[in-house]
């Protein structure tokens, strides 16, 4: 039991250095993060008495 939850362990720091590196890395491989830039209008109204 205690060897399982080493590797669970291990797997995990190694997920996590992955999803690091991938996100470093990543734009040079042509993976875009930005979001898309749109404009947004909303008419508001204001009660003003």
């Amino acid at each position: 039991m205690g060897r399982l939850l080493k590797y669970l362990v291990y797997l995990a720091i190694i997920g996590v250095i992955a999803l690091a590196g991938y996100a470093y890395i990543g734009p040079f491989f042509g993976a875009d993060f930005s979001p898309p830039q749109t404009e947004v209008r909303v008419p508001v109204d204001l009660d003003v008495d």
